[in-house]
Parts: C-alpha cells; sequence; structure tokens
C-alpha cells in the first residue's frame, strides 16, 4: 500500500487549507498517481505545538508504477508549485506532502520509509485508519488501528470541510 499525508495551514492561490489539499490531489494525478483512496479531512493543531493556525491534513492511498524517490521529487515539485517556501522546520505551510508508506519497503534513504515519525502522530493515523485500519507497519508490526488505540488526545477533529 502506498500511502501520502498531506498538509496545508496556510492560504494560497487555490484558496484555504482544504482546496490546497484537494489541488494537490489534483496535481498527483496528474503527475502519474492514481488516487485509490481518501481520507476524510481533519483539523489538527500544529505539531509541535505554536501559534500557528491549525492545519488541514489527510492521507491517501495510491498507485504508482515509478521508484519511491521519483514519487519524493514530484511531491516536492507540487509543494514548491503550491507555494512551498523551507525557511525554518515546522512552519506554517501552503503544502506539506509526505510519503508515509510504500507498500512494505523499509529504507533510511530519502524518503525514509515507512515515515519515522507516522505512528506518533494523530493527523496522520487518524486519517489513515479511516480507509486503512488494517494496515500493518512494517517495522512496529502494529496495525493502524492499534497505533491509533494508544495516541494520546491530541485534539484531532473531523473538518467542517471535506472533499
Amino acid at each position: 500500500m502506498k500511502l501520502v499525508a498531506l498538509g496545508s495551514n496556510l492560504p494560497s492561490v487555490e484558496g484555504g487549507p482544504a482546496e490546497n489539499i484537494r489541488a494537490a490531489v489534483q496535481k498527483l494525478s496528474q503527475q502519474g498517481f492514481e488516487i485509490i483512496a481518501r481520507a476524510p479531512l481533519y483539523a489538527t493543531a500544529p505539531v509541535p505545538k505554536s501559534d500557528q493556525p491549525d492545519f488541514i491534513n489527510t492521507v491517501i492511498q495510491v498507485e504508482f508504477t515509478g521508484m519511491p524517490e521519483a514519487a519524493l521529487q514530484h511531491c516536492l515539485n507540487i509543494e514548491t508549485v503550491m507555494g512551498r517556501i523551507r525557511i525554518e522546520k515546522n512552519a506554517a505551510r501552503v503544502m506539506d506532502l509526505d510519503i508515509i508508506a510504500w507498500d512494505d519497503v523499509v529504507q533510511s534513504s530519502l524518503p525514509q520509509l515507512p515515515h519515522p515519525h507516522m505512528h506518533e502522530r494523530a493527523f496522520v493515523i487518524y486519517p489513515l485508519c479511516d480507509i486503512a485500519p488494517e494496515w500493518q507497519h512494517p517495522i512496529l508490526s502494529k496495525t493502524t488501528a492499534e497505533l491509533k488505540a494508544v495516541l494520546p488526545d491530541s485534539g484531532i477533529r473531523l473538518s467542517a470541510e471535506q472533499w
């Protein structure tokens, strides 16, 4: 299962964060990603906690015939096209695209697979659990549902805006 996490907490020419998510999914489709499943949109506080706006987050399942490195390059290009400027770590952003899993691939080179912090982040695990509760983390050998059950309450909530 190939999984991509999406997040946005700044407006762009596309509109607000939910519109940014929709636009990024469309751009992924135009780059050869077949969208298999889309989780609901969630509203989440920034991680780490800060005074920046809340994020809209989701996870999508995709098919892509290339290697994860090529998929990562497409994701980075889409972030740039949409207006992401990397100045400091964990800053507010128009678009954040992370490859969180690529079938059962485990690698330490970029992209690091599975994403090294995915299991700690409600904004990844909650939406992932909506589309793949039985997906098993290839290192931790726990399902998404099991990972969700041990996450602390982070105030994550379904967004009023959906697909």
